[in-house]
C-alpha cells in the first residue's frame, strides 16, 4: 500500500512540475503554430540561472521569479528577430528552435560544466510530511500546491482579462483575429514570453528533484510534446489533464516496467494522434 501512495504522491508532482513546462509549449504552438523545440532547453537553463542566483543567497522564491522573467526575455528576443523573420515557413522554424536548443544546451555545458547542479529546496519546505504513517518529502507537495495556483492564475488570465481574450481569439482562429483589429505580432511576443517564463520557472522549481545537468532539456521535451498531444494544442485544461497522466503513466511505468518505461508512455500518444488528433480537449487548428 506504501508503494502505491508514495508513487501516486510523486506522479503528481511529477505532473505538476511538468504543466509548468507545457502550458506555455500548448500556447505557444496553438497561437503561432510553431512546436518550439527550444522549450526544453529554456526549462534547463533556468535551472541553471535559479541555481547561479540561490548561489548569490537570493531566496528560492525570488530568483526562481528573476530566473523566469530572464528566460523570458530571451525567449521575446528570440521570436522577435529570428523566428517572425520566418514567418509561414513553419518547416524553417521547427528548425531553428532545433538548433537554439542545441546551442542552449552547449552554452550550459561551457559556463556549468558536465556534473549536475543541485539546487536547494526552500528552507521551510524541506522537512518531510507524514501521512498514513510513512514520510513524503514536504517538497514535492509544494510543487503540487504551486502547480495547481500556477493553473488557477493561467484560467483567471485567459477567461478574465482583455489579453486572455486575445490570446484565446488567436488560438481558435488566428485569421479571424487580425480581422478584428488584435495586433498579431505583440500578441505573439507576448505569449512567447509567457511560455518562456513558465519554462524557465518550471526549471528552478523542478531543480530541487531534479537537479540541473546536461540533457535535462532532451529529457522533459519529449514528455511535453506527450502532454500537448495527449491534451490538445492551445487547450490549458488539456496541458493539466495531459500532464497528470502523462506524470502518472511514467512513474508508474519506470516503476513497474523500467524495460517498458517508453513504450507505456508513448503509445497512448500514438493511439491519441490515430482515435483522436486534437487531443483531449483540443479543437482542429485554422
Amino acid at each position: 500500500m506504501q508503494f502505491w501512495i508514495i508513487q501516486t504522491l510523486n506522479s503528481l508532482a511529477m505532473g505538476g512540475l511538468l504543466f509548468l513546462l507545457s502550458a506555455g509549449f500548448s500556447l505557444i504552438f496553438g497561437l503561432m503554430r510553431i512546436p518550439n523545440l527550444a522549450h526544453g532547453g529554456l526549462f534547463m537553463l533556468g535551472a541553471y540561472v535559479g541555481a547561479t542566483l540561490l548561489g548569490q543567497s537570493l531566496p528560492f522564491w525570488l530568483a526562481a521569479i528573476v530566473a523566469g522573467a530572464l528566460v523570458g526575455a530571451l525567449g521575446v528576443i528570440l521570436e522577435g528577430t529570428l523566428l517572425r523573420r520566418m514567418a509561414g515557413n513553419e518547416q524553417g522554424q521547427v528548425l531553428i528552435t532545433l538548433g537554439i536548443s542545441f546551442i542552449i544546451a552547449d552554452l550550459c555545458l561551457l559556463s556549468w560544466g558536465g556534473d549536475p547542479v543541485p539546487l536547494a529546496a526552500p528552507r521551510g519546505l524541506r522537512p518531510p510530511v507524514f501521512l498514513a504513517g510513512f514520510a513524503f518529502p514536504g517538497y514535492r507537495l509544494a510543487v503540487l500546491g504551486f502547480a495547481l495556483a500556477a493553473a488557477l492564475g493561467l484560467w483567471m488570465l485567459l477567461e478574465r482579462t482583455r489579453l486572455g481574450a486575445m490570446i484565446r481569439a488567436g488560438v481558435d482562429d488566428r485569421e479571424m483575429a487580425r480581422s478584428v483589429g488584435i495586433r498579431v505580432s505583440r500578441l505573439f511576443s507576448a505569449v512567447f514570453f509567457l511560455g518562456a517564463f513558465l519554462a524557465g520557472l518550471g526549471g528552478v522549481i523542478g531543480g530541487p528533484i531534479l537537479s540541473a545537468y546536461p540533457g535535462l532539456d532532451a529529457d522533459m521535451l519529449p514528455l511535453a510534446l506527450v502532454v500537448v498531444i495527449l491534451g490538445g494544442v492551445g487547450s490549458l485544461p488539456g496541458a493539466l489533464v495531459g500532464s497528470f497522466l502523462v506524470g502518472i503513466i511514467y512513474n508508474f511505468g519506470t516503476a513497474l516496467f523500467p524495460d517498458f518505461a517508453y513504450v507505456i508512455l508513448f503509445l497512448p500518444m500514438v493511439v491519441m494522434l490515430v482515435v483522436k488528433p486534437t487531443g483531449l480537449f483540443g479543437r482542429a487548428m485554422r
